[in-house]
């Protein structure tokens, strides 16, 4: 079993080894891409970072190592999403189907306007009113605003219509302009969103820069141990075999020198992806230092930033717009059996024509056009089924309102839960910097004491690589520690629904007046030799 999980986890890493370096390969081929907006000059450019030394003995320069592309900051990158992002674009094109729909529902206040021209005529017998049967052969003209005029009848398609039921046109509208407000919310909650996830893939394509930094910095001290228990053997001061254990720990570092690069490749094309950039794009942080960033003052007690984010958070200012609609679809549902429906129609235009009776009297067969106008208005109420209509009308209305209510508040308890599980993170992961830091100095310290021991000829150089050991997972545990830190900040942020800066304003803590005491990146303290 055992012998089957080493295989596995061999066949994993020679994969990943394989994999970043054909990505390696690739990219170096991979010529300038043209300009994006919103990047800063220079222009946008693929990758084309030079294949690290890795494999060589001696000690490896960070510069060699650092992918070369296009240098981006987090506020390039936001600025990018919000042009490109394709859920801000759906977003946006619903904002703008609702507007469409609430001007619709304005507009019907006014009339419909028709404009034509008819033309009738009639061969045969006709009844008249009194109820005689004759036989007529008539013919008949229209042309103005409305259309289909039959002989002595009004107009049946008037040129300027009215007709609607006040309380429903005038709800309908309200209720639309509330459906506006909750789209423009909802576009709200998904800007939100794709900050929080532009600024998450950015922070981690910042910490893979830093775990590349922290793989050549182990790399080297590594290979520092490696040549001087090397020394050691060869002068007959140190085994054989200490010396081969220390050559293998420096083959592993080279492996995780690769593993940093294609981790750091990965995560420049997931940024790529949630900005909509060429997939061979390679982008590069402009940051050199990671460092804890407090985006939410950490003073602020809980309950105050469960009341910032219920009174900014989208989606619940969204539920609180459909709240408001589905209390206007209920008055109106009230109102709707006292509101009465207004029929009113003018038509005017040329009318003319003629009968084969009006002919044997001496009048024209076909004439006598000239103008005509016509006004009809009516009014009435209705009692829809009955009144059973109208009172299902009302009940479903009210459940509407009702099922609105209790998604408000479902809504309101994924924010707090968002709110309390992002503030509880951003102060375990705070207290975790600072003790990292201290492991981190101490690790550090703890090394170079051995380091001289050992160059006094008081220890063996193998002895180093415990010591290293440590010193690597207390760089790496530090660095993933600001990271989740950063991280549980942007969640925080977003949680409370980005709220203006004044709301979160307060004084700085007395602990962020000073530099931190170390951060994490090409510069750090190595023991010294």
């Amino acid at each position: 079993m055992r012998a089957n999980t080493a295989r596995n986890d061999k066949a994993q890493r020679a994969y990943r080894l394989v994999a970043a370096g054909i990505w390696i390969a690739l990219v170096a081929q991979v010529g300038a891409g043209g300009d994006v907006a919103g990047v800063p000059e220079p222009a946008l450019q693929t990758a084309t970072s030079p294949t690290p030394r890795v494999g060589m003995s001696g000690p490896i320069s960070q510069a060699s190592v650092a992918p070369e592309g296009q240098p981006i900051d987090l506020a390039s990158a936001l600025r990018l999403a919000g042009v490109q992002n394709l859920s801000l674009v759906v977003a946006q094109q619903r904002v703008e189907y609702a507007v469409a729909v609430q001007q619709f529902a304005a507009a019907q206040i006014l009339p419909t306007l028709n404009l034509g021209a008819d033309y009738d005529h009639h061969t045969g017998v006709l009844q008249q009113g009194p109820g005689n049967i004759i036989t007529v052969n008539r013919g008949s003209m229209y042309v103005g605003a409305g259309t289909n005029v039959v002989s002595a009848g009004a107009v049946q398609i008037p040129g300027l219509y009215y007709n609607l039921n006040l309380s429903a046109a005038i709800y309908a509208y309200l209720i639309t302009r509330q459906e506006t407000r909750r789209s423009n919310f909802e576009r709200a909650a998904v800007d939100n969103n794709v900050l929080r996830d532009v600024a998450l893939a950015y922070t981690e394509l910042l910490r893979t820069a830093g775990l590349r930094s922290l793989a050549v910095l182990a790399r080297n001290d590594t290979g520092e141990i490696a040549r001087l228990t090397a020394d050691y053997a060869k002068t007959g001061a140190g085994r054989p075999a200490d010396a081969e254990r220390a050559a293998t720990e420096f083959a592993r570092r080279d492996e995780e020198v690769l593993e940093a690069l294609a981790a750091e490749a990965q995560a420049s094309h997931a940024l790529c992806e949630l900005l909509n950039l060429d997939a061979t794009l390679r982008l590069v942080p402009v940051q050199s230092q990671v460092v804890p960033e407090p985006t939410v003052p950490t003073q602020m007690p809980l309950p105050e930033l469960l009341a910032v984010a219920a009174l900014n958070r989208p989606e619940l200012l969204a539920q609180r717009a459909a709240i408001r609609a589905a209390m206007l679809d209920l008055d109106g549902a009230r109102l709707l059996a006292f509101s009465p429906t207004v029929l009113m129609g003018f038509s005017g235009g040329a009318f003319g024509g003629g009968s084969n009776i009006g002919a044997s009297e001496g009048l024209p067969r076909f004439g006598d056009i000239s103008g005509r106008t016509d006004l009809d208005a009516a009014m009435y109420w209705t009692l829809r089924n009955l009144g059973v209509g109208n009172k299902a009308l009302i009940d479903a209305a009210r459940a509407r309102l009702r099922a609105s209510e209790f998604q408000e508040l479902d809504v309101l308890d994924s924010v707090r839960q968002e709110v309390v599980d992002s503030y509880v993170q951003a102060l375990s992961w705070l207290a975790q910097v600072k003790w990292h830091a201290q492991a981190v100095r101490s690790g550090e310290s703890a090394a170079q004491e051995d380091l001289v021991r050992v160059r006094g000829r008081q220890g063996l150089p193998i002895e180093l690589l415990d010591s290293l050991r440590q010193v690597i997972e207390a760089r790496r545990d530090y660095l993933n520690a600001i990271i989740g830190y950063n991280w549980a900040e942007v969640r925080l942020y977003v949680a409370l629904g980005n709220p203006p800066v004044d709301m979160l304003a307060r004084p700085a803590p007395s602990e962020f007046l000073n530099p931190p005491d170390q951060t994490l990146d090409a510069g750090i303290r190595q023991p010294a030799r």
